[in-house]
């Protein structure tokens, strides 16, 4: 008996002894991986923190009765693309908009002051407000035409077209008494225009708008309308949302603390769920308001088409490019716009001012393009001169896409100096604007 069990026990030494090797090299394997994952951890966390300023936008809004909504005053704007290559924090003027403080009204009515109204492009969170388009005129045009006196002062707020706009033009850029207005125009102006284009994108209730907008009376005359207070009660719900498991909560967590998770977030490189995926319904909500008498016009609209027109892609799907006959609803998008930059020229004409257009943008090219013409065709019978960027940039032999960010349609430095650049080279020739 004692000869059989002998090699059993050295067999059980023998198995006990390479479990234990094994479960040593297990764990050294495994603390060596989890060391690794925490060296890459603290090491991307380093770099982001040294490299980048920030990596989230931050941003505050106010309500103001009778303007709509406009950043809080006196805040501070961070805004990031997480693209490495732009990084924001600029301050808030004391009015509400992303530039400097407002010259005096002595300092304006001296000299030929110039109010430039519009969205994103005038607001350009994108760039230090040193580098936008009108502080760069305004210093070229102290050393080019100094005996103008030319002053400048931006009123923008994104994602607002010129009807949106009406009030910063009466309740902030009328006090400096501006010799020019210059409405600055993008693409997405048509669609802003509109309440119904824009209760699709935005998931408005057309009749309960955050800015200043338009109706038609019974009659089928356009008649403005005051933003309202209300408006977040009525917005399109968006799908209930699921539960959320420890995981999701845990990287929610995460993602407020660490500038590392959120690049692997935005790169997707490593998805969390901190972002709501959750889309509206917009067939379903176009389906149901389009019975209501002031959105007939939405009876022909594709639920296929996708708003807003943020890349490159969904703008070449725009109707306003693609479309050379528009549907009623886009057709009546135009007769908004024309309505509002026809409100802008009234008042322009009872302040004693010039009304001038900036088309924006490689989107509203020149005469052959449909989208310049369709904004010529309104803008040519009021008189409302139509400056181009995009046509000076061509003469002057330039490439486009350097006045863009390479991950971004608006503007960068570059395009901010050419359009300046343009603006220059249409006062140099239109002095009297000044007198």
């Amino acid at each position: 008996m004692r000869y059989l069990i002998l090699p059993q026990q050295k067999y059980v030494r023998a198995l006990r002894s390479a479990t234990r090797i094994a479960l040593r090299m297990a764990t050294w394997n495994a603390l060596f991986i989890i060391s690794g994952l925490l060296v890459i951890a603290l090491a991307g966390e380093a770099y982001f923190r040294l490299t980048r300023p920030f990596m989230q936008t931050s941003a505050h809004f106010q309500f103001v009765d009778g303007v709509g909504l406009i950043r809080e005053p006196n805040s501070e704007l961070r805004y990031t693309n997480l693209s490495e290559d732009i990084y924001t924090a600029s301050r808030v003027n004391s009015q509400g908009f992303l530039d400097r403080e407002p010259v005096s009204a002595e300092r304006a009515a001296a000299g030929c002051h110039i109010a430039f109204i519009g969205d994103s492009f005038v607001e350009a969170m994108h760039v230090r407000i040193a580098d936008k388009f009108h502080v760069r005129l305004e210093e070229m045009a102290a050393r080019e035409l100094p005996h103008l006196d030319i002053t400048t002062q931006a009123y923008g707020m994104r994602g607002t077209g010129q009807i949106h706009q009406l009030p910063f033009y009466d309740e902030y850029a009328r006090r400096l008494s501006p010799k020019l207005v210059a409405l600055v125009f993008y693409i997405s102006d048509f669609i802003d225009n509109a309440p119904v284009l824009y209760s699709l994108a935005y998931r408005m209730d057309p009749a309960r708008m955050p800015y200043m907008s338009a109706q038609r009376d019974e009659r089928g005359v356009m008649k403005l309308r005051p933003p309202d207070p209300e408006y977040q009660r009525f917005i399109l719900p968006r799908p209930p949302k699921r539960p959320k498991s420890w995981r999701e909560n845990a990287q929610d967590r995460l993602l407020r603390i660490s500038y590392f998770a959120i690049w692997l977030n935005e790169k997707n490189i490593w998805r969390a769920s901190a972002r709501d995926h959750r889309k509206p319904d917009r067939a379903a909500w176009a389906a149901t308001i389009a019975e209501r008498p002031c959105c007939a016009s939405l009876a022909d609209w594709r639920p296929s088409e996708n708003f807003p027109f943020t890349t490159d892609a969904e703008r070449e799907k725009d109707p306003f490019t693609r479309d050379a006959q528009l549907s009623p609803v886009y057709e009546e998008a135009l007769e908004y716009t024309a309505f509002g930059i026809d409100q802008f020229k009234q008042r322009a004409d009872r302040d004693g001012a010039t009304l001038a257009i900036l088309a924006a943008t490689d989107s509203m090219g020149t005469m052959d393009d449909a989208q310049f013409e369709r904004l010529n065709s309104i803008a040519e019978p009021l008189g409302i001169p139509v400056i181009s960027q995009y046509d000076y940039v061509l003469r002057q032999g330039h490439n486009y896409q350097d006045a863009r960010w390479r991950y971004d349609f608006h503007w960068n430095a570059t395009g901010h100096q050419w359009a300046a650049e343009a603006i220059l080279e249409w006062l140099k020739e239109n002095q009297d604007v000044c007198d």
